[in-house]
């Protein structure tokens, strides 16, 4: 599928709404073999990309890249996409191996219209895509019980929407929403299972790191950064 990336939040709104009728929340076909995680950082007028593949469920990281563009979008809620988008694909697409299944830091379908940052990427790529986001965009909820995998439903208008999970015991919840060819359950599932040691899922919290580390080799320009693990 094309990548449009606008210049004005009107022309954004009118892609989110185009792109918002191709999500698909179903439940997922097979069990994933690779789960990228996305995370994207921020110097100046660049942005850093970083894709992190890892093979599930032992998480071995396998692959990682780095990819930069300068710039195009200002920051606004509910139009990440349109900022860090372009280079988070960018990143994907320079891995070796196609992932399975890609965790997005940030919403899915926990959006004011139904298309955050994961289902829009997920819509893309045509590739099944689960937001974790560390905070809330929209929607209600009960705070869940305090032990790990315990879980509330994130209502918006009625409608379940999310889940606010524990992936630790006593930690602040996560944000986690179908993105694109998932479901709830599925999303639930994958998040936990990628969650070993810290609150965040292994794949970003790697992707979050090294998407960091990408802002200490900016250059001018359109910078990409590629490194393969084995």
């Amino acid at each position: 599928m094309s990548t449009p990336w606008p210049q004005d939040i009107a022309q954004a709104k009118k892609i989110q709404e185009r792109l918002q009728t191709k999500v698909k929340i179903a439940a997922l076909g097979k069990r994933p073999k690779f789960i990228a995680g996305v995370d994207a950082a921020f110097s100046d007028s660049h942005v850093f990309a970083a894709a992190c593949l890892f093979s599930f469920p032992d998480l071995e990281l396998i692959e990682e890249v780095i990819a930069a563009a300068v710039i195009h979008f200002p920051y606004i809620p509910g139009f990440l996409s349109f900022r860090e988008g372009p280079a988070l694909i960018q990143a994907v697409r320079r891995l070796k191996t196609k992932p399975d299944l890609i965790l997005v830091d940030g919403q899915g379908i926990a959006h004011p219209r139904g298309i955050g940052i994961a289902s829009h990427l997920g819509v893309l790529l045509d590739i099944p895509t689960v937001g974790c986001a560390k905070s809330r965009l929209i929607g209600e909820f009960i705070e869940p019980g305090p032990k790990k995998g315990f879980w509330s439903p994130l209502l918006h208008k009625k409608k379940i929407i999310g889940a606010v999970l524990r992936t630790r015991d006593r930690v602040r919840p996560l944000f986690v929403s179908p993105g694109h060819k998932v479901n709830l359950e599925n999303s639930i599932d994958i998040v936990l299972a990628c969650t070993i040691k810290y609150r965040i899922p292994e794949p970003l919290r790697r992707a979050d790191i090294l998407s960091k580390k990408g802002k200490h080799r900016r250059s001018a320009g359109l910078i990409t950064l590629a490194r393969a693990l084995f």
